[in-house]
């Protein structure tokens, strides 16, 4: 069979040329071309059914529940949303050594055992798979193993074994014989990432891909890899420490930005069942700076500790950092604080730190900041039993947050008999066991932290 043409696809205007340019032909932009098979479309793909597109009206399309399988690692199914689905693509990402290629092969031994899985390596032998296979005790796993990286070798594989669980280890490994790029390319990671969704689509296979990150913690390759799969999965945690994190960034199975947290073992990764311990204080009694924040992970609520260091300046600029949380904010919160807590930092530095190294996005956790930045300030602490939420506006009110219930209970859980909310969080009921206290300003806020 003759090999397919090759031509140069600017990202910008999408202008073709027959050889590779630095600067674009048609709209004058800089490397912006990226190699392409210069083929008709209908001649390389099939629709994703395989059958004739049928136009239909949404009311006359029945819905049905998507069966879902579990995996065997109990975090690993929350963050996937209950479990995988037939013909989803599942893009997990995460920095070298965190442990993806170990979280992937414990979870294809527990699926083995009721389905055919098939894991495909581009990076290690099957010699290495199986020297981790036995430090994980799964020596006898009924998993099926493939070492290759040309794609039309791992497509013929798949439609002879006809496996329903496939890991792709990694994406970047992958080469289709179509394109002449290298292996890591755009094009290629592109090309190949399209063919196996294609592929997991038609046939109902559930296809998982481990995508490298950039130095900057992005997955690497074209972003349209992000938005070719099904779920974005990120592996996340310090590799000195034995926790790590799985957040899901897109999920059309189930909820974004739900969190799994894992335990590194000496026989692999373990589920955590509280995670709360891990974020919370380890100190014997109560000490300045140190607050509780009720914050949501996804459909999990979480509680974690949030430390303040403000510190007299030793010359220059006043320092502003922060860790796990968003630095730009900080500064606006300090601003806040200042102008509606009468609380001074200009001649102080201000460091803030999410313990357990779990970084932490929303609004929700504005006055827990600042409460740990007063805390620190004024060398008071506050009550190891307090828990705290909610988001503070410019004009210094509290607002209300998602889920309010959602962390009193798991608060309440956990043994805390104070929370300090705002006002439109107050909940209709009781929370037995549990002093609520509800604020609209962060003035009234400060007054009943210090109380």
């Amino acid at each position: 069979m003759a090999k397919p043409r090759t031509a140069y696809t600017c990202t910008e205007c999408g202008g073709r040329s027959s050889k590779w340019q630095g600067q674009c032909p048609h709209c004058s932009a800089w490397n912006t071309l990226v190699e392409t098979v210069a083929v008709p479309v209908a001649t390389r793909f099939r629709t994703v059914t395989g059958a004739v597109a049928d136009v239909r009206t949404l009311a006359s399309v029945e819905t049905r529940a998507e069966p879902r399988s579990p995996t065997g690692l109990e975090e690993f199914d929350r963050v996937l949303g209950g479990g995988l689905v037939p013909g989803a693509v599942i893009l997990l990402g995460g920095d070298p050594g965190i442990g993806k290629s170990t979280l992937l092969l414990q979870a294809m031994a527990a699926i083995g055992a009721a389905r055919r899985a098939l894991y495909v390596t581009g990076e290690e032998s099957p010699e290495q798979i199986a020297m981790r296979a036995q430090r994980l005790g799964l020596v006898n796993a009924p998993v099926e193993l493939l070492a290759e990286v040309q794609l039309e070798a791992i497509i013929g594989a798949i439609r002879t074994r006809q496996p329903e669980v496939v890991v792709i280890d990694s994406i970047q490994t992958m080469y289709t014989e179509a394109l002449e790029s290298a292996p890591g390319s755009v094009a290629q990671v592109r090309e190949c990432a399209a063919q196996l969704t294609r592929l997991a689509k038609q046939s109902a296979i559930t296809v998982i891909l481990v995508g490298h990150v950039t130095k900057e913690g992005a997955i690497a390759g074209p972003r349209v890899l992000e938005h070719i799969v099904d779920t974005v999965l990120y592996f996340e945690g310090d590799t000195h420490s034995s926790f790590r994190l799985v957040r899901a960034i897109k999920n059309r199975f189930g909820a974004a930005n739900e969190l799994g947290v894992f335990a590194m073992t000496e026989r692999g990764l373990k589920g955590v069942a509280n995670p709360s311990a891990l974020f919370l204080s380890q100190h014997a009694a109560a000490v300045p700076g140190s607050c509780i924040l009720a914050t949501m992970e996804g459909s999990r609520p979480l509680l974690v500790e949030v430390q303040a260091l403000v510190d007299a300046l030793q010359g220059g600029l006043a320092r502003r950092l922060a860790v796990g949380l968003d630095p730009q904010r900080l500064a606006l919160l300090l601003a806040v604080l200042h102008r509606h807590g009468g609380v001074e930092t200009a001649a102080f530095d201000v460091f803030v730190n999410a313990v357990g190294g779990v970084r932490i996005s929303e609004p929700a956790a504005d006055l827990a900041v600042l409460a740990s930045i007063n805390s620190s300030m004024k060398n008071s602490a506050l009550n190891d039993k307090s828990i705290v939420f909610g988001e503070v506006g410019l004009a210094g009110e509290i607002r209300p947050v998602q889920r309010g219930q959602e962390r009193l209970r798991e608060a309440a859980k956990l043994g805390f008999r104070r929370a300090i909310i705002p006002v439109g969080n107050r909940p209709k009921q009781a929370i037995e066991g549990m002093e609520i206290v509800a604020v609209g300003r962060i003035g009234e806020a400060l007054e009943r932290l210090r109380g």
